[in-house]
């Protein structure tokens, strides 16, 4: 879906993209985290095609950024971290001319205004004037306006700030029903614990340069299975150490999280040898990376600051 390939960003004296390669796949949901000033808005202007790159290329669904831009820009939905909305206009205008303004064809602009009311909870609010919203429904409005064309490729920067719990929660699930109906997304945010809610693949970038990219839950090597015992036991460690095609990720008192390959007939087999030993398994299933220490520890080896 997404192709980045040796791009580079100068400002005056500083280097804010340095060489990153990366791709991302279809449906997804990727998490763009790293410390303040390591490039990220960036990255996401460049991939809205808003920001050309000074070199390297960049394809959003086979199109070519540099070749194509408007046609990227209707592929695209971008919400930046400081927006604007038309206050003067109402709720339900500033729908509609944000999908004609991206092509979506006259006859299917009121369905459209009307399914992204829907999607983001805005749907009583439609004849209120913008200026009149609270910060969380302002928020919302301008989610709703990124994706009311319904883009290919979804990009949001720190989409939760200004939200009440609820509004999260709600993000969150149309996040990910979003992905399965096949968009991809990207969301940048400091908030990385919501992050772990909804996201799919984890990017980090710290001074221009992409140092990690992974997926928070199955890869290649196996799936990430979280294992909890109703008391310590001692010969949890050495089982795990001694079965084949089973990793120690990481492990605490409460939790040890394993990277089992072979899929669920291999996890299933797991559970049994631990059962058959006598452990008090109270938890056993597939559980995702722990983003906050997989970016802190990753941030450390590079020398870089707070997200």
């Amino acid at each position: 879906m997404i192709a980045v390939e040796h791009v580079l960003f100068d400002y005056p004296g500083v280097r804010a993209l340095d060489d990153v390669n990366f791709t991302i796949g279809k449906g997804t949901i990727t998490a763009l985290v790293g410390p303040n000033g390591a490039g990220k808005t960036t990255l996401l202007r460049c991939l809205a095609a808003l920001e050309p790159p000074h070199g390297g290329r960049i394809a959003i669904d086979d199109v070519d950024i540099f070749d194509e831009p408007r046609r990227t820009h209707r592929l695209v939905g971008y919400l930046p971290d400081f927006f604007g909305l038309y206050d003067t206009l109402s709720v339900g205008q500033c729908l509609t001319y944000a999908a004609g303004s991206q092509g979506v064809e006259s006859g299917a602009i009121e369905q459209a205004v009307q399914k992204a009311a829907r999607a983001f909870s805005i749907g009583d609010l439609l004849l209120r004037r913008a200026s009149d919203l609270s910060r969380g429904q302002r928020q919302r409005l301008a989610i709703a306006q990124a994706t009311v064309h319904e883009p290919a490729l979804l990009l949001l920067d720190e989409p939760a700030a200004g939200l009440d719990p609820q509004a999260r929660a709600d993000l969150s699930q149309t996040l990910l029903a979003l992905a399965q109906a096949g968009i991809t997304v990207v969301v940048s945010s400091h908030i990385l614990t919501e992050l772990e809610d909804y996201c799919t693949d984890l990017l980090i970038i710290d001074r221009g340069r992409l140092v990690e990219q992974r997926s928070l839950s199955a890869t290649e090597t196996g799936e990430l299975i979280a294992i909890a015992l109703a008391k310590p036991w001692p010969d949890l460690d050495r089982i795990l150490g001694a079965t084949e095609g089973v990793e120690i990720v990481s492990a605490t008192p409460d939790v040890t999280l394993c990277r089992v390959a072979g899929g669920a007939g291999a996890a299933a087999a797991l559970l049994k040898k631990l059962v058959d030993a006598g452990a008090p398994v109270t938890r056993f299933g597939p559980d995702r990376e722990n983003l906050q220490a997989l970016y802190s520890a990753r941030v450390a080896r590079q020398g870089g600051g707070a997200a």
